[in-house]
C-alpha cells in the first residue's frame, strides 16, 4: 500500500471542494466502508495521494419520498438498506439481492454508494504482475484467450471481458433506480440504466461518474406493484461469500387475472454492468405467466450473448436461471431475506 494522506470531512460542500481541488489528479478518493478500495491499495491495483472520509456527512439516512418512492442514502450500510423495514416490504427484491451478496461482516460495513462503485473482482485484474486495460488502458486483456469461467457473456469488447459483481446493482437495475450525484457544478440525476458503462475502447472507466462528483443517494420508484411477486436468483459455486456465475432479478406486475402487467427482469455475472433490455421486457406485457412464454423472453434476452471459451456453460444457465427467475416470482415473492436484524437465527 503506498502513503497517502487520510483527512476527514464533515459536511458535503466540503468534499466537493476537495474534490474539485484535486480531479485533474485522479489521486483523491472518498471512503465510506472500504470494503473494496482497501483490498485495491494493499494490491497496489489503487493508489492515491489523499483518501477523505465521508462517514461524517449526512448522507446515511434511508427515508420515504412524497411519490412514494425511496431514498437511499450513499453511506448507508448494505446491512441497514435489506433491513430496513420499508425496503422490506415495499423492495423485498432489492433486500434478497443485497443479502445474497458477500458476507455479513461485510455487509455491515460495505455502503450503497461504494456497492455501485466497486470494481469488476476480474483474476487479471486482480493481478498487478500481468496486463489488463483497466488498470493500464492499451496494454492488453489476457482473458480473451485466457480462463473465461467468470467472464461475460454479453456487452464484452475486444479490450475486456470482465463482469460487474455486485449483487444489489442487479436488483436497483430492475427497479429503475436513479442516482444522486453532485459536484461544485451542481446536482445531477443519472438513470441507474446509464451509471455503469459497456467496456467499449475504454475498459478503464466503469461508470459515467466524473472525479469530482460525490454519490449522494439511491432514488426508487414507488414499486409496491412488484412488490408480491419479485424473485433474486443466484446461481454461485458455495453458498456464501462467493460471486455470481449468473443472477436474476425477476419482478412482475400481474392483474387479477394472473396476466402480465408490467415485467422486470435484469442479470447480473454476465456483462460489464446489470443487463437489462425494456424491450424485451414488453413483450410479455398481456401474456400469461407460462413455461413457455418465459423461455421465449429467455431467448430474446441472451440473443446477443457470446460465449468466451471456458463461459460457454454461461448460456443455458444463464436461461434456465430466466425461466426460473420469472417462474418463482409468478408464484409470489418467497421471503428469503433473511430474519429481521437482531432476531436469532
Amino acid at each position: 500500500m503506498n502513503p497517502f494522506r487520510f483527512e476527514a470531512s464533515h459536511t458535503v460542500d466540503d468534499t466537493l471542494l476537495r474534490l474539485s481541488q484535486r480531479a485533474d489528479t485522479g489521486a483523491t478518493r472518498v471512503v465510506a466502508g472500504g470494503t473494496n478500495l482497501l483490498d485495491l491499495l494493499k494490491l497496489r491495483i489503487a493508489h492515491v495521494d489523499t483518501m477523505i472520509d465521508i462517514n461524517a456527512l449526512p448522507l446515511a439516512d434511508i427515508a420515504e419520498l412524497a411519490d412514494g418512492g425511496l431514498r437511499l442514502g450513499a453511506t448507508a450500510r448494505n446491512a441497514d438498506t435489506a433491513y430496513h423495514p420499508l425496503v422490506r416490504d415495499r423492495y423485498p427484491l432489492l433486500a434478497a439481492a443485497i443479502l445474497a451478496g458477500a458476507s455479513p461482516q461485510i455487509r455491515n460495513m460495505a455502503s450503497n454508494a461504494g456497492n455501485l462503485l466497486q470494481r469488476t473482482r476480474c483474476t487479471y485484474f486482480y493481478d498487478p504482475g500481468v496486463p489488463c486495460n483497466k488498470r493500464l488502458p492499451g496494454s492488453g486483456c489476457p482473458a480473451i484467450g485466457g480462463l473465461t469461467k467468470y467472464h461475460a457473456i454479453l456487452g464484452a469488447s475486444p479490450d475486456c471481458i470482465a463482469t460487474h459483481p455486485s449483487d444489489m446493482c442487479v436488483a436497483l437495475a430492475a427497479l429503475d433506480a436513479t442516482v444522486i450525484v453532485a459536484s461544485r457544478r451542481g446536482e445531477r440525476r443519472i438513470a441507474f440504466r446509464d451509471f455503469h458503462r459497456l467496456p467499449g475502447d475504454s475498459p478503464e472507466r466503469d461508470t459515467t461518474l466524473d472525479d469530482d462528483e460525490l454519490v449522494l443517494a439511491i432514488e426508487l420508484p414507488d414499486a409496491r406493484g412488484f412488490a408480491g411477486h419479485s424473485a433474486y436468483i443466484k446461481i454461485r459455486e458455495r453458498l456464501s461469500y462467493a460471486f455470481a456465475l449468473v443472477s436474476v432479478a425477476a419482478a412482475l406486475d400481474l392483474d387479477a387475472d394472473g396476466h402480465i402487467r408490467q415485467a422486470r427482469i435484469a442479470l447480473g455475472g454476465v456483462a460489464h454492468k446489470p443487463w437489462r433490455d425494456p424491450a424485451v421486457e414488453a413483450t410479455l406485457v398481456g401474456a400469461k405467466c407460462e413455461a413457455n412464454v418465459f423461455d421465449a423472453v429467455a431467448q430474446q434476452l441472451l440473443a446477443p450473448a457470446v460465449a468466451q471459451g471456458q463461459n460457454a456453460f454461461k448460456l443455458p444457465l444463464a436461461r434456465r436461471a430466466i425461466v426460473h427467475a420469472l417462474q418463482t416470482a409468478a408464484q409470489g415473492t418467497v421471503d428469503n431475506r433473511g430474519p429481521t436484524r437482531g432476531a436469532a437465527a
